[in-house]
């Protein structure tokens, strides 16, 4: 499993591109233990990118406990996942069923699924933080 490009992926399926390290950390577990297909998909988007530093090529920041994938992180992890269309005029691009969103077809199920039920739980804690101090 390449770290770097492991990183990106998370940080991209997050809403606002942030997690907090406790989220990275648990995300990174979930990919670790996925299987043979995540180690392999994130070499060949590595390969892609031989040269990847995260950090000092300014893709991810860090700030308030956490890390934030940057506009140009982005940017590099979708060149990363370009795949040549030299078979395909540009015309049948443009015509396709637009691709379910971003953040969803980019993490295994388990981890949506899991990322769900923390935002759910948040929730209800900041509900319940709310309540008492009213």
């Amino acid at each position: 499993m390449n770290f770097q490009v492991t990183v990106l992926k998370i940080l991209v399926s997050y809403p606002d591109g942030f997690a907090v390290m406790a989220d990275l950390k648990r995300d990174m577990a979930i990919l670790a233990t996925s299987g043979r297909d995540w180690a392999e998909r994130t070499k060949r988007l590595a390969a892609r990118g031989p040269d990847l530093d995260i950090f000092s090529q300014a893709l991810v920041e860090r700030l308030n406990g956490g890390w934030r994938i940057t506009e140009k992180g982005r940017a590099v992890l979708e060149l990363m996942e370009a795949r040549p269309s030299e078979a395909e005029p540009e015309r049948q691009a443009s015509d396709a069923e637009p691709s379910p969103p971003a953040a969803a077809a980019r993490l295994p199920a388990s981890t949506r699924l899991g990322r769900d039920q923390r935002r759910q739980r948040r929730r209800a804690t900041r509900e319940r933080a709310r309540a008492k101090a009213s």
